[in-house]
């Protein structure tokens, strides 16, 4: 065996380090192409939440929560811009003020945080800020997404915002606490309840001008029109009953009693939704924890479901067969299945949820 001195051996690595190895480099890993975002799911639920002031965002196929995104103060009422690419939802700077709460005691407004949000409704960021009026609650967007109409709750007037330039066109006058809002199918005429006067106000689209005022009942909050425009329901809060009107002639029909056993001593009738064949009605009622099915040929309930504390907004998937309600006090959202009349699954929101809208591709 040849013996190597350590000195030798050391100079070698050393000369071998100096002109650098007698093997060619090899060449840098080619850089792999950046993975393409994964597109978004092509059926979603979008719910306000008031308290958080934010936006939870939900897969409805695979029933699971996107996540939770930023708006502002006070998010109620949400609707989908009839191409599917927006959502408009109403900001307020008024401090909440539950029932039995001294208004006086409240902070002043911060009216710099009213307006209607206009979110992307695959980024889930808000594009812009439309300044439509002090305390805005509720709104409805046109069918050729021209015109938004919004309700006013502080300002008693419904105003109304030409889309592409962000301006209000319109402020037309109603009843104090003005809330529900809702376009006739046909385009011609946007119900608009006031709760404190119990009153539908029917506005011309084409005039911007009250058309009639319908005395319905107390506290009037969320309006259904039925497909063929020919009847409106009216949620009546403190009646705990919906107010069915004649939409053609804007005069009231009859009252709708809600009856069964609740959370409460009397159903809360708050928000609304009528399936597209105009073959049921849905409405839930707040505190009494419901979801009521009421048949518009009979004008009758046909059956209730408890499905959470207080549920509020509420929406029709385009399947037909499932709902969501959103639950304030529990900050969920319940998914209903229609045809077992069951809730199926619970999916947590943010801090009292209120409004939803779904937007399918």
């Amino acid at each position: 065996m040849r013996f190597q001195h350590p000195f030798a051996i050391a100079l070698a690595a050393g000369l071998a380090a100096a002109c650098g190895s007698s093997e060619p480099a090899k060449p840098a890993p080619a850089a792999q192409p950046a993975a393409a975002p994964a597109p978004p799911p092509k059926l979603r639920v979008y719910v306000t939440n008031e308290w958080s002031g934010d936006l939870t965002v939900i897969d409805a196929e695979t029933q699971t929560a996107i996540g939770t995104y930023k708006l502002g103060k006070r998010p109620r009422g949400i609707q989908a811009s009839p191409d599917g690419k927006s959502l408009y939802v109403a900001l307020s700077g008024s401090p909440p003020a539950p029932p039995g709460v001294d208004e006086k005691t409240l902070p002043p407004p911060d009216r710099a945080a009213d307006g209607i949000g206009e979110i992307d409704a695959d980024t889930y960021q808000v594009k812009r800020i439309i300044h439509a009026g002090n305390d805005p609650e509720q709104l409805a967007v046109s069918a050729d997404g021209a015109r938004l109409y919004v309700a006013n709750e502080d300002a008693a007037q419904a105003s109304v915002v030409d889309l592409a330039s962000g301006t209000v066109v319109a402020a037309v006058k109603t009843g104090d606490e003005p809330e529900g809002v809702k376009i006739r199918p046909d385009g011609k005429v946007v119900y608009v309840t006031s709760e404190e006067d119990g009153a539908i106000f029917a506005i011309d689209t084409a005039t911007n001008a009250v058309i009639k005022r319908v005395t319905a009942g107390h506290r009037p909050r969320g309006i259904a029109f039925l497909p063929d425009g020919s009847r409106a329901y009216v949620t009546l809060e403190n009646d705990g009953a919906l107010a069915l009107i004649d939409a053609q002639k804007h005069t009231f029909v009859k009252l709708i009693q809600l009856k069964g056993e609740g959370k409460t001593p009397k159903p809360r009738p708050m928000g609304i939704a009528v399936n597209p064949d105009g073959s049921m009605i849905y409405v839930t009622t707040g505190s009494f924890g419901k979801l009521f099915f009421l048949d518009p040929k009979k004008n009758e309930t046909v059956g209730d479901l408890e499905v959470g504390q207080r549920p509020w907004g509420v929406v029709l998937l385009p399947d037909n067969k499932t709902i969501y309600t959103a639950n304030g006090p529990s900050n969920d959202v319940s998914i209903v299945d229609l045809t077992t009349r069951t809730v199926v699954k619970k999916i947590k929101a943010g801090d009292r949820p209120w409004g939803v809208a779904v937007i399918s591709r």
